[in-house]
This record gives C-alpha cells, sequence and structure tokens, in this order.
C-alpha cells in the first residue's frame, strides 16, 4: 500500500498530499532525508532511495520546478509507482498555476489515477500468467489520458515501441562501493570481455598475443618478431640509467655518511624545530589564476592562425537551439563527451555515469533561450553539481570544536585510518604541527601496533615537534591503548590527542558492534601534488562517502598542509 504522494515545489512549498497529515504520518522524516541526502547530493540518478523502514521514489518536472516523490514500506514490492508518478506528474502540470497553494480538487483525480495504475498492473500480471507477452510501455506514457483502456493507451504513448527504458536497466546502480578506480574498471572490463587462458579460449582461433603462425611466418621472411624487438633496445634509443652503487668500504671524505640518524641531541633538535617554524599552508588563501578563464569562449570563423582556441566542449557541438524543451535525447551527446572527460580526470566510471544521469534528470523539459547551445547549458549544470557535492554541508572549523571540547573538560580526538600507505603518520604530523601554531598542545597517541618501525617514526615525529607521545609497544590491543592515551591525556590537560592507527581495508561499519556505527567524519587527501590534473579520486571519495574534505596533503615537510580549494577542483575537471 502506497503510504504518501508528495508534490512540492523546488524551493520546499508542499502544493499537495494524498495523506493529510503527512507530518506526523511517517516516521523518521524520510522526505527530509531524501533531500537532505539524495536530492541535494546530485543521487537523482539512483532509481530509489530507502530510509528506515521505507522506499522512496521521485520524478521532476524541471520546466514547471516541482518534484514528485512516493513513500511506500520497504518490504513491498509495488510495481505501479513508477507508472503512477508519471500519470500524476502529466495530470498536475496540466493544473498547475503558480499563483495557487492550495489543490484539494486533486484528490479526486488521484485516486482515479491510482486504481488505473493497479489495474494496468493487474492485467500485466495476467498476461504473463497465461504466456502472452506484456506490451511494452514507454517511459513518457504516464496515465493522463484516462478516457482510454490500457491497450488503447499503450498504443497511443509517443515510443511506445521503442523498447525498454534506461529505468529498467539501472536498477542496480545505486550499490556504491569505495574502491581505487583500477580495480573498478579492472572488474567492469571482466565482466564484459571472455577469460582468456594463454592467449586462447574455448572453441576459438589462436588469436592471442603469441600467434605461431605468425612467428613462423616472421621467421621464414626473415623479419625480426615483436618480442625479439622487446628483448634489446634499439638503435638510437637512450640506455636506461642505472643507479649508482654506494661504495661501502673505503668511502672517499666527499660522500655522505651513510647513518641517517639523528645525532643532534636536544639542543640541536631545538635549533631544528626553530628552522621548521614556517607558516602552515592551511592558513594561506589560494588565489586561483585567471589566465583560462576565455579558454572556453567560442573560436571566430576565419580567425588567423594562432589565435585563441576555443575549449573542448564548446568545439564539439555547434547545435543552438531556441524555446525548445530539451529531451534526453538531445542532451546525450554532450553528457557523453563530458563523462569521457570527467574519467580522464580520474573520476570512476560509475559515479561520472551518475553525474550524468543527474544532469540529464535536472534539465529534462527545461526549455533554452534563444541562441543558447546544450553543450554550454549542461557544462553550467555539471558545473554547479560539483560545486554542491564538493562543498561541506556542515563545518569543518576544527578548532572551534577543539575549544568547544577543552570548555567540556574533555580533549578533543581524532582518529587517522585508511589503507597501508597512504601517508597517515606523515599527515598527521603535519596536522600536530598546524594546531600547535594555533596554540593548542597536543599529545600523539602510537596505536600502529601492527607495522614494524611505526612507534619508531611517530616517537622521530613528536621528538621534532616537542610534543608528548603515547606508545606500549607492539602486539598491543590498540584500542586498549587508544583508550589509555586519552585518559592520559585528560590528566594531563592536553587539548588534543591524535591517533595512529594501522592500515587496514574494512570499512568502520564492518567491524562495529552497534547499530548505528561512527563513519568517517571528514577525509584527509595525501599525496596531492603528485596527481597532477588527475583530480577525479577527490570527486569519488566525496561522492561515495558523503564526508567533506578537510585537509589536502601536498608535499613531505610539515607545513605542505593546505585546504581543499572547491572552485579550483571544479574548474581541473571541466576544462
Amino acid at each position: 500500500m502506497l503510504e504518501q504522494l508528495l508534490i512540492f515545489t523546488r524551493g520546499g512549498l508542499v502544493l499537495w498530499s494524498s495523506c493529510r497529515a503527512f507530518g506526523n504520518a511517517l516516521k523518521g522524516s524520510p522526505i527530509d532525508a531524501l533531500i537532505r541526502s539524495c536530492l541535494l547530493e546530485e543521487r537523482s540518478a539512483d532509481s530509489s532511495f530507502s530510509h528506515e523502514s521505507y522506499t522512496l521514489k521521485w520524478a521532476f518536472h524541471n520546466e514547471l520546478g516541482l518534484v514528485f516523490v512516493a513513500v511506500y514500506q520497504r518490504i513491498l514490492h509495488l510495481l505501479y509507482v513508477d507508472d503512477l508518478l508519471s500519470s500524476v506528474r502529466q495530470e498536475f502540470s496540466a493544473v498547475y498555476d503558480p499563483k495557487r497553494t492550495v489543490y484539494n480538487d486533486f484528490d479526486e483525480t488521484f485516486r482515479q489515477l491510482q486504481m488505473e495504475a493497479e489495474a494496468r498492473v493487474e492485467e500485466m500480471k495476467k498476461l504473463k500468467q497465461s504466456g502472452r507477452a506484456p506490451p511494452v510501455q514507454s517511459k513518457k506514457g504516464g496515465g493522463g489520458q484516462r478516457a482510454l483502456t490500457g491497450s488503447q493507451r499503450n498504443g497511443t504513448k509517443k515510443g511506445s515501441s521503442g523498447g525498454s527504458t534506461k529505468d529498467d536497466s539501472d536498477g542496480d546502480t545505486g550499490n556504491g562501493r569505495l574502491v581505487s578506480n583500477g580495480v573498478e574498471n579492472g572488474a567492469k572490463g571482466s565482466n564484459k570481455s571472455p577469460v582468456h587462458s594463454k592467449g586462447k579460449e574455448n572453441d576459438a582461433p589462436d588469436t592471442g598475443a603469441f600467434d605461431v603462425n605468425k612467428l613462423m611466418m616472421r621467421s621464414k621472411t626473415g623479419k625480426k618478431s615483436d618480442v625479439d624487438k622487446k628483448s634489446g633496445p634499439t638503435k638510437g634509443q637512450p640506455k636506461k640509467a642505472v643507479k649508482k652503487k654506494r661504495v661501502w668500504d673505503d668511502a672517499p671524505k666527499e660522500e655522505p655518511k651513510l647513518d641517517f640518524t639523528d645525532e643532534k641531541g636536544d639542543e640541536g633538535m631545538e635549533r631544528e624545530v626553530a628552522v621548521i617554524r614556517g607558516e602552515s599552508m592551511m592558513d594561506k588563501e589560494e588565489v586561483i589564476s585567471s589566465e583560462s578563464e576565455g579558454e572556453e569562449e567560442d573560436e571566430v570563423e576565419g580567425a588567423k592562425p594562432g589565435a585563441k582556441k576555443k575549449g573542448w566542449f564548446a568545439s564539439m557541438f555547434k547545435s543552438i537551439a531556441g524555446n525548445n524543451s530539451l529531451e534526453k535525447a538531445d542532451l546525450q551527446p554532450a553528457l557523453k563527451a563530458l563523462k569521457d572527460r570527467l574519467m580522464t580526470k580520474n573520476v570512476a566510471e560509475e559515479i561520472a555515469e551518475k553525474l550524468c544521469e543527474s544532469v540529464a534528470n535536472s534539465l529534462e523539459g527545461k526549455k533554452l533561450g534563444s541562441f543558447t547551445r546544450i553543450s554550454s547549458t549542461v557544462q553550467t549544470a555539471m558545473e554547479e553539481a560539483l560545486l554542491r557535492i564538493l562543498t561541506p554541508r556542515r563545518s569543518i572549523d576544527i578548532l572551534r570544536d577543539v575549544h568547544a571540547a577543552k570548555e567540556q573538560g574533555r580533549p578533543y580526538v581524532v582518529v587517522f585510518v585508511g589503507v597501508n600507505g597512504v601517508g597517515k603518520s606523515t599527515n598527521l604530523a603535519k596536522v600536530a604541527y598546524w594546531l600547535l601554531q594555533h596554540d593548542v598542545s597536543v599529545t600523539l597517541a602510537a596505536c600502529d601496533t601492527f607495522r614494524s618501525g611505526a612507534v619508531e617514526q611517530l616517537r622521530t615525529h613528536a621528538r621534532r615537534l616537542q610534543i608528548p607521545i603515547f606508545e606500549k609497544g607492539y602486539e598491543k590491543d590498540p584500542a586498549i591503548v587508544a583508550k589509555e592515551a586519552i585518559q592520559e591525556a585528560a590528566h594531563n590537560k592536553s587539548d588534543v590527542v591524535l591517533v595512529d592507527t594501522a592500515g587496514r581495508m574494512q570499512k568502520l561499519a564492518d567491524l562495529s558492534t552497534v547499530a548505528n556505527a561512527r563513519l568517517i567524519d571528514g577525509i584527509l587527501l595525501t599525496k596531492f601534488d603528485t596527481i597532477d590534473d588527475k583530480v577525479g579520486a577527490a570527486l569519488s571519495m566525496v561522492y561515495v562517502s558523503g564526508a567533506p574534505v578537510m585537509f589536502v596533503g601536498c608535499g613531505q615537510s610539515y607545513t605542505d598542509l593546505k585546504k581543499l580549494n572547491v572552485k579550483s577542483i571544479v574548474k581541473t575537471l571541466l576544462k
């Protein structure tokens, strides 16, 4: 049974509801959760949204700025919901007036539409049971023409013979995975291609990488095979640089010493700390260069060689539309090019596809002004979507939270988690250095009791920064070490405890014993200076986890920690 169908504007004004007391009828405010977690986060490409015991589905009317949401119990499988949403969308749009705020006369229309949708589903079930093929319905059909029967209406729908719709094929694309792009793309590729063994496939000709017939032909003609070419360097190619060997015995005096341990003592450490007392990049405002702002301008026909080139996006589509309603077919060429561009910037394919689908849903039905390109409209919509995703939805002022915890008489605890080798300990030291610059006392907790050398590494950072460290060696329970470190910090009136952990692949929810596990609160992007313009990993992580980027590590020194410039990231993704 349908719990509720709600119609409201994009501004939040509720126009009509099938349940009069909609504020009290549904538990847990599923509509608010849908807006907050799905629509505002550009996840409208998902087929449905689950919240507590409810499942929600939605439809848009972008030209009028209306949103239609259906809510029903998760345990039920209501097959008529999509058809009902389309019918309600068509009927309500016909009577919608921006000056009206009450539509009590729509109750009877809705009941009629619901009965017709249920009747169509029952008819399809009977056809399936009898072995007859059910009629194919298009996505645009809906239930607008109520004077016709179900079979007659299917015959009059536009594009009813066009096969299945996109919603039918994308039912399982809503489950995101926080995996690396290489693993994810590899998994997808393996589903599309057959499995080969030693260059051969079952019942297939020998067309692998090592074709025996080709090698025999090459040997007869006397030509050098590709394998032989790869075996040695060709003429004109520079030889690979050989690493210079260290001289262990009788080393010359000018050679640097091999012992890299610190022998400066306490006085030397004070001088070294004084040297690294530079201003952290977190407290500096990054200025975006405006040199390439005009790169997307159109190229004038007949321009001289050497003139400014037009952007990649504007150069591909020159179609101009005026006062025409956009359809998904019109948007597909621009969205395809935009998806490919995002993937070249290291955005995961699944996420790029969902973003493009979400942009298509937000533009479908809108009217273009005169001399307006579809490509520029799509790019503007994508830019706004990326800004909404990457901009934090809550305050990420750690210093304010630290002072709030201090007033409550407890230390502020930050736990660093992540896979092996991402730079947790190094960036933990950067965060500690930034906190010290703001007169915040810090204690380090060495809870990586698994990796060899982890405690010594954190001990070195603590000695250089002259801050206390709580450690209990290796092969100890990390949770117990962290608990005792927090107690010790509270006893010593320390403001912040930074907890270092071992690298693990599990997510936090996998090992939690409570129902509502606490997941990631924020993201620290490490080694950001090594990715050039492939910044799509930042978008992928924020989209999957929903957590904001709080710090960006961009070097090896303690000052190399800065904030994420959202506008700069969006500009890089779309340039």
